[in-house]
């Protein structure tokens, strides 16, 4: 004897895939629910209205959770949106700045400048003197060029020049 084979889409008998039901039940699915509970119930001991209000309540109460659960999701993805924003726009401000860093490969201090910030993995990473350092190892920002500026020239452009010159 042939053991029984299962049926699936690809069988011929069933000549077409079965339909999946919805995982989802909304308002119009709740209250096909309950008039077919109204059309079914025992005549002799009918449910009492507040039963099906309260039903009614529930159901009202489960749609305002996922509603809630739905914003609080939105919510979170912007809050981590805006982390990484802000995580780019503070390291961003390093630019052009010595800074004292662990070196990740060596676990050595050392110093350097920053020449660039990205954002990888959800953690900013700074280009420093060409090696890739996490913002985590910087240890101390130390000044803004990495060169003593000439003292013949005046730091300020608003400032008068030198009369000796």
């Amino acid at each position: 004897m042939d053991p029984i084979q299962g049926i699936n889409a690809t069988d011929p008998i069933t000549g077409a895939p079965s339909e999946v039901a919805s995982q989802d039940l909304g308002e119009d699915a709740f209250l096909t629910l309950l008039v077919t509970q109204m059309k079914n119930q025992d005549p002799l001991e009918p449910t009492a209205n507040e039963d099906f209000i309260a039903q009614l309540a529930q159901f009202s109460s489960l749609e305002e959770m996922q509603g809630v659960n739905e914003n609080l999701v939105a919510l979170a993805a912007l809050q981590q949106s805006n982390a990484l924003m802000s995580q780019l726009t503070d390291s961003s401000a390093l630019i052009g700045r010595n800074v004292r860093f662990i070196d990740p490969s060596t676990e050595v201090e050392a110093l350097g400048t920053v020449d660039s910030v990205r954002i990888e993995q959800g953690l900013a990473i700074l280009r420093i003197d060409g090696q890739d350092v996490p913002l985590a190892n910087v240890t101390e920002v130390t000044g803004d060029d990495p060169v003593d500026p000439d003292p013949s020239e005046p730091t300020d452009p608003e400032a008068p020049a030198d009369p000796t010159n």
